[in-house]
């Protein structure tokens, strides 16, 4: 095909954003956006409204609370897409729609499929502690994640990274590649090559309660799960005489000088610097919620709740 191909853009999650925008302001026939309705939305994590950078380029949208509903089904076919662009979505595409571009259904994956198919794919790589994940460009079919790769790009998870840096890194790549993919679709060239489903892996989904802190874990399996879990998703989270407590941001703490060692949850201060013992050392806190309170900073939760020799935490299983 010589010209643009026309695109129905899908998404709603908050790394959608960054390529909806480029491809209208550079000028690609985005002839649609399929999202969720405001009701729908609510209920996802990383969720962000997409209308109006849709609006402001003049593309036409359809918000629903499922893709697969037959209005969205004859809303797409009505507007004769060559392609259809899945980017942050949470529901799977069925037969019905993955038919109706006359090119191709293609998807973003936030990893270096075949790892880590299936749902949050950067939640489980950073609990998991891994040093790298990535993205993937796919051709959506049937099963989950299993389609041919068109492009993919690797991305490096460093100390400070937390599921938000993470998911901006992701929108970066998905620049790239289709800044990469677009031109050859013009050409009549569709780069694919199949995955090797031996190396496959597939992670479950995660739920709001899977997020409870086990503290006799170690100081870097609790730093990983608090930055995998942190805004914009529900948080990890442990007790505090019998009120939820919401860890949105901590470290391993360097010196906790001349404390003894401690139950895991058990709370000693350093300065103004709350410290949790782990499994095998120092947690420090930097933000922190009490249950029906704002977000605090390390310092001020220690000068409220987080006070010396509370201890976090109750008996119930931890996470992983």
């Amino acid at each position: 095909m010589t010209a643009a191909p026309r695109i129905i853009f899908v998404g709603v999650h908050r790394e959608a954003e960054r390529p909806l925008r480029w491809l209208i302001g550079s000028g690609e026939r985005v002839v649609g956006l399929v999202t969720l309705a405001a009701t729908s939305r609510s209920g996802v994590s990383g969720a962000v409204d997409l209308t109006g950078v849709a609006s402001a380029g003049g593309v036409p949208v359809l918000e629903v609370a499922n893709v697969n509903e037959e209005r969205c089904v004859t809303w797409t076919q009505a507007l004769e897409p060559d392609l259809l662009l899945v980017v942050g979505w949470t529901q799977l595409l069925k037969a019905e729609m993955l038919e109706l571009p006359r090119v191709a259904c293609l998807g973003f994956h936030a990893s270096l499929l075949p790892k880590y198919r299936g749902r949050a794919p950067i939640n489980w790589a950073l609990i998991h502690g891994e040093s790298e994940t990535g993205n993937t460009l796919i051709v959506l079919e049937p099963g989950a994640d299993e389609g041919d790769i068109v492009a993919q790009r690797r991305i490096a998870i460093e100390d400070e990274d937390d599921c938000a840096t993470l998911y901006d890194k992701v929108a970066a790549t998905e620049v790239e590649m289709l800044a990469e993919v677009l031109p050859l679709i013009r050409d009549g060239k569709l780069p694919r090559r199949r995955q090797d489903p031996s190396q496959a892996t597939v992670m479950p989904r995660r739920r709001p309660e899977d997020g409870r802190i086990a503290w006799e874990r170690s100081t870097r399996e609790l730093n990983d799960w608090v930055r995998a879990l942190t805004h914009p998703y529900p948080g990890a989270f442990t007790e505090l005489e019998g009120r939820r407590v919401w860890i949105w941001r901590a470290q391993p703490a360097v010196t906790a000088s001349g404390f003894p060692r401690s139950l895991p949850g058990v709370i000693r201060v350093e300065g103004d610097r709350p410290l949790v013992a782990t499994g095998d050392g120092w947690l420090e806190i930097l933000a922190a919620q009490l249950e029906g309170a704002e977000e605090l900073t390390g310092a001020d939760a220690a000068a409220t709740f987080l006070t010396p020799g509370c201890r976090l935490g109750d008996a119930a299983p931890g996470g992983r």
